[in-house]
């Protein structure tokens, strides 16, 4: 893929994705027409519907939590007390700030977004809430604004399909961590080969579809960077809720959200 046609995703990703920080609607495709009943349900709802619990949704700024994501990585992250947790995509800082209350104060949660938008979104949400252990940072995941070796457990949430470049995106996760550090991620993964018209709709891209990998290729990915203990396990009930991103279309029969998780060695 060349650099042209990399920017092109990105720049139509960073322009969806300003649109839902400044909009009240919710879901994935709030900043574009590509679906339209994820707009119907609260984002509560939507939070609760993707595994997370009623406690969890009530614990964070209400204006953090935009109907976004495919799963919960909290869910497989087993935070501890005093960690650092690193967020790819942090959008308003709705993992954020569930993470800042599992670390505790001895912990620290930095969020990165490439969205100026969403960054603005979650520094206001955090200064209102009064939480004083997060901080959220302008940068692609392709270039963390992070330094080497800092981070214990890494999360995100249906981000790193958005990207062009994984691998970068994983080889800039592994340098962050530290020895033993963990990723604890949930995102969409290719179940079986996208047609072309659909990888090739920027709108279905920006959706959180078309970029989708195959769990192979992410295998692949992964031990590249240097992961190991690598675990997908794709959550087929998933397809419920995958069908209303683009209603009529069946792309639930193509991809599927999924835990990804492994170590630092």
């Amino acid at each position: 893929m060349n650099i042209q046609k990399n920017e092109l995703i990105r720049s139509a990703v960073r322009k969806n994705y300003g649109k839902i920080a400044t909009s009240e609607k919710t879901g994935c495709c709030a900043g574009s027409s590509c679906c339209g009943a994820a707009d119907e349900a609260t984002a509560a709802n939507i939070a609760m519907g993707l595994g997370y619990s009623d406690k969890e949704v009530v614990l964070v700024p209400e204006a953090a939590n935009m109907g976004l994501g495919c799963g919960n990585p909290q869910a497989i992250a087993a935070l501890k007390q005093g960690e650092v947790v690193l967020d790819l995509g942090c959008g308003g800082g709705f993992d954020c700030f569930l993470a800042a209350r599992a670390v505790g104060d001895k912990g620290f949660v930095i969020g990165v977004d490439m969205t100026a938008e969403m960054v603005a979104k979650a520094r206001r949400n955090a200064e209102q809430a009064g939480f004083k252990n997060v901080d959220f940072r302008l940068g692609e995941l392709e270039n963390l604004p992070v330094s080497d070796g800092i981070v214990d457990v890494i999360i995100s949430n249906c981000v790193i399909n958005l990207s062009p470049e994984k691998k970068k995106v994983f080889s800039e996760a592994f340098r962050v961590l530290k020895p033993g550090g963990r990723l604890a991620i949930s995102d969409i993964v290719a179940i079986v080969e996208l047609p072309d018209n659909l990888k090739k709709d920027m709108m279905l891209h920006v959706g959180c579809v078309a970029g989708a990998s195959s769990i192979q290729d992410l295998e692949s990915m992964l031990l590249q960077a240097g992961f190991a203990g690598i675990r997908i396990e794709p959550k087929m009930e998933s397809q419920s809720f995958i069908r209303n991103w683009v209603p009529g279309s069946g792309i639930e029969e193509y991809v599927a959200s999924a835990t990804i998780a492994a170590v630092k060695g």
